[in-house]
């Protein structure tokens, strides 16, 4: 292709030339001849890109469909049922309930009844109506002195700084029209979470933005000061995230403004990556007095943690503590590893973490087995949009649920996935204000109050269907899985109940045995998870 390009070039020169000699007015066609050109010459001499130097001008062809190949695949490619990591029959529920428009589907169903996994809601005979069921929850255990009463859907944790200003203002009027809660997220509360007043979780990570001291420690001033604010109803502990689980959160260095660095301490335009561990605690039973010590701060509100699953004994090892210090949190939100709004380093958002669904169950069973779901509330986030993915963790065990993509789609949002860059179109995850300005928080926040009601109603007209007359009616026998072809089972026949308090016996089932052996109040570590080294070969 460079032979070609030089003869183009030589000829469009000559060409220009001669047309300029037998009348000037040509002179105008140098105005494209010039750039095509420069770019030929600087491909060609350029090292870093193969194809740019291999195909000089048309090896742009390339990287303008690379760079938009998410965009051609999303509105041209991909068929209602195959995008990712939303398609288009899930945004398309989300943005006719923020809108407010009718919300049938016509010509029935796109999805196949027959594939295995697939999971339907089993309804009743005799259906009932639960229009004037408030389906919220209480949270707060027994040392709360201030329980909220939450709604079982709230806007995920999204701090300022993964969304814009105007994102922010949005949420927080949603919330507030709606009567639900919206989650900081680690970046501090700010006063866009506090614009329209509506209730908040207050949440902070590893590095303690919004409540810490000039070496970057925990600040417990700085806390009880944001804790104790009356619009704060709830405290969540990020030890871990369903994105980067293991790792510390990340701001791209664009998004780090001066507003926000001066917010989270920071240097402006520098990528923050908070430390991957608290420095707070090293051990379950540490963590059980760090809950007691924000209690205290709080005034008593109610104080949980968000952790995504890995090492199964760990949570265990948690739940010992509990039974040990007689400590509990009042909550406990489980992320699931499909979750992320933002930047997190590509193997992890890919292939650490487990599941939603599969960390849900587990923490369920755990609490149930050594009696404390009783006291404690858990709360699960990892793509909840519909209403039946709301009912199947209800019934999986959780008491409540986040969205975060859902709540972004509501505001707009077209899954450019460019989250990171700072370029965000629809102006949600920029901090650009020729972007952001694009949100009028006046409008968004209604839709996002419309997506959070007509999804609960949609809950409500779900459990109507299935009989069920309240929150606590819902279980796994609620919902069927097709195993295979031929066989279809409830989830309570997939992932049997424990019996409540089994895991304070020693009369547990064979499938914990190990990670009951392994679970250690003491140490999230217990030796027998050491790699030691046998034989030339590292074994357990």
């Amino acid at each position: 292709m460079r032979p070609y390009i030089i003869v183009v070039s030589v000829l469009l020169i000559g060409l220009g030339i001669y047309l300029s000699t037998v009348d000037g007015a040509w002179a105008w066609l140098f105005l494209f001849i010039v750039p095509f050109v420069g770019l030929a010459a600087y491909d060609m001499l350029q090292k870093s890109n193969n194809i740019w130097r291999n195909y000089p001008v048309v090896g742009h062809a390339k990287s303008l469909f690379v760079e938009n190949r998410e965009l051609a695949q999303d509105w041209i490619l991909e068929n209602d049922r195959e995008g990712r990591p939303f398609n288009w029959i899930q945004r398309e529920i989300i943005v006719k309930r923020a809108a407010n428009e009718p919300q049938e589907s016509p010509f029935g169903t796109q999805f196949d009844y027959y594939k295995e996994g697939f999971e339907f809601l089993l309804h009743s005979a005799a259906p009932i109506k639960l229009d004037d069921t408030d389906l919220r929850i209480e949270v707060g255990g027994p040392d709360c002195k201030h329980p909220y009463s939450c709604s079982i859907l709230n806007v995920s944790a999204m701090s300022f700084g993964s969304i814009s200003k105007t994102a922010t203002m949005a949420l927080n009027g949603g919330a507030k029209m709606g009567n639900f809660a919206a989650n900081t997220g680690e970046g501090g509360l700010t006063n866009y979470h506090l614009h329209y007043g509506g209730d908040i979780i207050f949440q902070f990570g590893t590095a303690y933005f919004g409540c810490r001291d000039k070496d970057g420690n925990f600040s417990e001033n700085l806390f009880q000061s944001v804790a104790r604010h009356p619009n704060v109803k709830m405290i969540e502990m990020k030890i871990s995230q369903g994105a980067k689980p293991g790792y510390g959160a990340v701001l791209p260095g664009p998004k780090n403004t001066p507003e926000i660095s001066a917010i989270r301490d920071t240097e402006p335009y520098v990528t923050i990556v908070s430390p991957a561990g608290h420095t707070t605690f090293g051990t379950p039973v540490e963590l059980m007095q760090f809950v007691k010590k924000m209690r205290a701060l709080a005034d008593g509100k109610p104080i949980g943690f968000k952790m995504c699953l890995g090492k199964p004994f760990e949570f265990l090892a948690i739940c010992k503590a509990i039974v040990k210090t007689g400590i509990m949190p009042d909550f406990i939100t489980i992320d699931g590893g499909e979750g992320g709004t933002g930047a997190a380093p590509f193997d992890s958002i890919n292939w650490v973490g487990m599941p939603a669904e599969d960390a849900l169950i587990y923490a369920y069973d755990a609490l149930v087995g050594f009696d404390l779901k009783k006291h404690i509330k858990l709360f699960v986030s990892g793509k909840v949009i519909s209403g039946f993915q709301l009912v199947k963790y209800l019934a999986l065990g959780a008491d409540a649920c986040y969205s975060a993509r859902g709540m972004m789609f509501a505001l707009g949002c077209v899954q450019a996935l460019q989250c990171n860059e700072n370029t965000c179109p629809s102006g949600v995850t920029t901090m650009n204000p020729k972007l952001y300005n694009g949100i009028v928080p006046e409008d968004k926040k209604v839709k996002v109050m419309n997506f959070h009601n007509n999804t609960i109603l949609s809950v409500k007209e779900m459990m109507g269907a299935a009989g069920l007359k309240n929150l606590a009616a819902i279980n796994r026998k609620n919902i069927a899985r097709r195993i295979t072809a031929s066989t279809i089972k409830t989830l309570d026949e997939v992932h049997p109940y424990l019996q409540t308090g089994c895991l304070l016996t020693d009369k547990y089932p064979d499938r914990l045995k190990k990670d009951m052996e392994m679970a250690d109040a003491d140490n999230f570590h217990p030796n027998g998870w050491n790699f030691v080294e046998m034989d030339g070969a590292f074994k357990p």
